[in-house]
């Protein structure tokens, strides 16, 4: 007769049935989370997407000639609808400023509020789409190093666009270059537009908020988030319609590609434990909170190995220890 006993972790603790649920797609149980590390991740995260646009500053007519072109290829398809978008605001002071702070401010405010929403609520999720954040986040740098594209705004007054960041700048804390803060256009990438990471988080959050959401208002608003914000990109002349259709595609690059790197680093650990010693044989329990099978005591006497019968010098006869004789 045997059970099944939870190993203890390395810290000494056994896996919890909330926090150590099993997660799709992921080899082992989940290990548990700690909001100080997802922190600390976090940050680490936004500061590499930071330094990243900044490295990934191109030559500024190579950034015109890409806006240009998409601009073009948006014109052959009839799909360029920026500069009526634009025309909204520049003639709407109301509109304007509203969508200013709307492109300045919800791109850094909803998203980390969604992410902080999935792990108070949905914690067995939290990695997943943790991970789908990050991976689309460096797919996104990577279209800024290829493609350093000028946003509709930076092009000649000829094409018709008004920055109306600019223009509205006296209402808000950003100054005449996007978002950034007055003094510091310096800090950011303005050839950064393709693909546009403001209409990729945006999906990302209404994706979430649609799947998990419980109410009807909080699915509502996964929909509507990501079309307000497309349409906010546009309309301020920040991006084109082609770089918002990349950043939802980067999205679902980044989707796909998750959970085969979530069991990927799940390897990497496993194997990084392992060269440690913490999976020897003979080192103790495992450090992944396994069960381990440990037979327990019957009623019933178990008999040991038998032993070869000792010889008596006297008696010349095999007898068997502790038989008793004539038996």
């Amino acid at each position: 007769m045997s059970i099944a006993v939870p190993r203890q972790r390395a810290d000494g603790s056994t896996p919890s049935k909330r926090g150590d649920s099993e997660e799709p797609g992921i080899s082992g149980p989940a290990r548990r989370l700690r909001w100080w590390t997802e922190l600390l991740l976090i940050g680490a995260l936004y500061g590499a997407y930071s330094f990243g646009r900044l490295l990934a500053r191109g030559d500024v007519s190579t950034a015109l000639d890409h806006g240009k072109r998409i601009l073009h290829v948006e014109r052959v398809l009839r799909l360029d609808m920026e500069r009526a978008l634009n025309g909204l605001l520049t003639h709407s002071t109301a509109v304007g400023v509203a969508c200013d702070f709307a492109y300045a401010a919800l791109h850094y405010l909803v998203t980390p509020a969604v992410l902080l929403w999935m792990w108070h609520r949905r914690q067995k999720h939290y990695s997943a789409v943790r991970t789908w954040l990050a991976i689309s986040t460096v797919l996104g740098l990577v279209g800024f190093t290829l493609m350093p594209t000028a946003p509709p705004r930076l092009l000649e007054r000829s094409y018709g666009f008004v920055d109306s960041m600019a223009q509205y700048a006296s209402f808000g804390w950003w100054g005449s270059e996007a978002s950034a803060p007055r003094g510091l256009g310096g800090m950011t990438n303005q050839y950064a537009a393709m693909p546009s990471l403001h209409v990729g988080w945006a999906l990302w959050c209404g994706v979430l908020l649609w799947r998990y959401g419980r109410s009807p208002a909080v699915r509502v608003l996964g929909v509507l988030y990501p079309l307000v914000i497309t349409f906010v990109v546009m309309a301020t002349a920040n991006h084109y319609l082609l770089d918002a259709v990349a950043g939802a595609a980067v999205m679902g690059i980044g989707a796909l590609l998750a959970r085969p790197a979530m069991r990927l680093a799940d390897r990497l650990r496993s194997t990084w434990d392992a060269c440690r010693g913490g999976n020897a044989a003979g080192d103790g329990p495992s450090r992944h909170g396994t069960a381990a099978v440990i037979p327990l005591q019957s009623h019933r006497r178990v008999p040991g190995p038998r032993q070869e019968p000792a010889l008596d010098p006297d008696l010349g006869t095999g007898i068997e220890p502790g038989s008793a004789v004539g038996s």
